[in-house]
């Protein structure tokens, strides 16, 4: 190899290395606007089943903007009476009900190119982008993260301790001591997401040297 092709090859590697880490995923995760989401669903299918209710707020820094949320329940036909059990929702219960396209158009202008955050984040994420396809509407493409398995990142590496594949939000919301009080609510469980959010980003701080969102992934 010539020594011009050398020098080439080495250009190339140091520009893919410097833009890459100029990428916004490593700088601060605080530099950035989160929106925290969850979904009630009347079951666990992406084809059969449909999204009853959304709730979501906005995060900067380690602050919620509380009067910044979103909370959305949407006209369907489609109905699991299984699920109440869960959710609480009813049908037909006299709530002010969205139609879905309505729904998804409003969801996706408040959610904006906000970093998404959930838990459990492909199931939410892969409900609300079946309903926006089957509304002809443009699919979610914002990075997101999920804190289920953000936590893992927390827990110390050691033969004593067998890190399980998957947390549930309780066990984020007794780790942390968050009131359940409002727990199978939309926006009530986007809410102890986003707590469990940023008690996990204070945690991977003492963790992580310059801790960025790429830390976080």
């Amino acid at each position: 190899m010539s020594s011009i092709s050398i020098s080439r090859f080495f250009y190339r590697l140091w520009r893919s290395i410097t833009e890459a880490y100029s990428d916004d995923l490593y700088q601060d995760p605080w530099k950035f606007e989160y929106v925290v989401l969850d979904t009630e669903t009347t079951g666990f299918d992406y084809y059969t089943d449909r999204i009853l209710c959304i709730g979501a707020l906005k995060l900067r820094e380690d602050r919620i903007n509380v009067n910044d949320c979103l909370e959305i329940y949407l006209d369907q036909q489609h109905y699991n009476r299984d699920s109440t059990e869960v959710h609480g929702i009813l049908q037909n219960e006299g709530r002010d009900c969205m139609q879905e396209r309505e729904a998804m158009l409003r969801l996706s202008n408040y959610i904006g190119d906000a970093i998404i955050v959930a838990h459990h984040t492909r199931f939410d994420m892969t409900m609300i982008n079946k309903a926006l396809k089957r509304q002809g509407l443009p699919t979610l493409k914002n990075r997101t993260l999920d804190t289920s398995k953000m936590y893992r990142k927390t827990l110390i590496a050691s033969p004593l301790l067998r890190k399980k594949q998957s947390y549930s939000l309780d066990e984020l919301a007794d780790k942390f001591n968050l009131s359940k009080k409002d727990r199978h609510t939309a926006l009530g469980d986007a809410y102890i997401t986003a707590l469990a959010f940023i008690r996990i980003v204070k945690i991977l701080r003492k963790k992580y040297l310059n801790l960025t969102v790429m830390d976080l992934m």
